[in-house]
């Protein structure tokens, strides 16, 4: 059964309120920066990308002109968004820890999703599904959020949204409850207001966190020829995160 601590209920009965919070064209500017990267990384001709953990879609809305995108995801609520969003995109339900489709791609991709790879079986599985669905000479793109290094215990951030009748108060703490582990709390709260009713829900999300040699060895040990650059994020934090260009060898 899932853990108490584990709700993912932005995924599940609150998702309507996801393009509220996070619409698509607050991941334009930086997804043309990764299809730049990707273009320039990669050693065949991109033309096809498999997204894993691609939520709502909101990359997509990129990806898609530039790529032939299939998008992979748990989430039967977030999979609904996504093929409203982008509706001549495929998209397929399934764990980016086990998912086999035949087809093989140019590029393949793990954004937020790969964050909530909480064990090192998780990362290893979801590191051999990109390597398996690579064709030689192609690339798989992926972000590390946090590391022991970096993570801010009780960091929080309070943004503000509306969108038609709805407006969302949303506050997001990050907590470490034991450093030891390899995992920490991601705890929500919204404050919903439909037509200026007042709705307050929260929502846990267990995440994974992992020194970043962790996640050159597994890569490696996967197959991978890696390459980091620091990704830059000036709003609403000023930030780096290690963007990892993972390329699968010609031979």
């Amino acid at each position: 059964m899932p853990s108490k601590n584990d709700q993912q209920r932005l995924y599940k009965d609150l998702a309507e309120f996801f393009p509220v919070i996070t619409p698509p064209e607050d991941y334009v500017e930086e997804t043309e920066y990764f299809t730049q990267i990707i273009k320039h990384t990669s050693l065949v001709d991109a033309k096809t990308i498999l997204n894993l953990g691609c939520g709502a879609g909101n990359n997509d809305f990129t990806l898609k002109k530039h790529f032939k995108v299939v998008g992979v995801d748990l989430s039967h609520d977030m999979l609904k968004i996504a093929k409203k969003l982008n509706p001549k995109v495929t998209y397929v339900k399934g764990d980016m820890r086990t998912i086999r489709i035949k087809n093989k791609f140019d590029i393949v991709t793990a954004f937020d999703a790969i964050n909530y790879m909480t064990t090192l079986d998780d990362l290893r599985a979801a590191f051999s599904t990109a390597y398996h669905h690579l064709k030689p000479g192609g690339v798989f793109v992926t972000i590390v959020e946090e590391t022991p290094g970096n993570f801010v215990q009780n960091m929080t951030r309070t943004s503000i949204h509306s969108k038609g009748d709805k407006e969302v108060v949303f506050i997001e703490n990050l907590y470490d409850p034991d450093p030891r582990d390899s995992t920490y709390e991601l705890t929500l709260t919204y404050l919903i207001r439909k037509n200026g009713a007042l709705k307050i829900e929260t929502d846990r999300h267990l995440c994974g966190i992992f020194h970043l040699d962790t996640w050159f060895n597994l890569l490696q040990e996967a197959g991978f020829k890696v390459n980091k650059l620091d990704f830059n994020v000036t709003d609403p934090e000023a930030r780096s995160y290690p963007l990892l260009l993972c390329v699968k060898p010609e031979n």
